[in-house]
């Protein structure tokens, strides 16, 4: 049994996401049995990680940084894959925080790091952006508690903007 979280980009290009959703599989792959995923499923990684773990027969915990998340934080281009991640996990965990901000992002990854054994990065490798609660942030929380770390950034990926 291998509880994994994630953390990555939201703002991945189309062309990306078949590039990430093939790499995602092969790093949980190995994981399948008895692999559980957490994830705060938000658009573009989470979300991609949280489908392969679905994919893979794996267990979905979710964690929700805020009570206001779904109603102030999800937008109408992912409200259908959050609605189903949503009712496809075995786990829903909803923080206490009453409104989505830096805090409670910054909580939801502590939370996230906390229930796994391994983390995976869908990551660029770039530093922390200094707002804290990003992908950056994440891996080197993760790394300074040694929890092994796999980073999936496939040739060819990119970020929009």
């Amino acid at each position: 049994m291998t509880t994994i979280a994630v953390t990555g980009h939201m703002d991945l290009t189309d062309s990306t996401v078949p590039l990430v959703r093939d790499a995602l599989r092969q790093t949980l792959t190995p994981y399948a049995a008895g692999l559980t995923g957490v994830s705060c499923i938000a658009k573009g990684s989470d979300s991609l990680f949280a489908e392969i773990v679905l994919e893979l027969g794996g267990r979905l915990v979710v964690v929700i940084p805020s009570k206001d998340y779904r109603e102030n934080k999800v937008k109408p281009d992912h409200a259908e894959t959050f609605d189903r991640l949503m009712k496809a996990a075995d786990e829903v965990l909803v923080l206490e925080h009453e409104t989505a901000n830096r805090s409670a992002y910054e909580d939801a990854n502590r939370t996230l790091l906390q229930r796994a054994d391994r983390l995976v990065a869908v990551w660029n490798g770039e530093p922390p952006s200094g707002k804290g609660g990003g992908s950056a942030d994440t891996v080197l929380e993760a790394r300074g508690a040694d929890l092994p770390v796999d980073v999936v950034w496939p040739h060819g990926a990119a970020r929009r903007g």
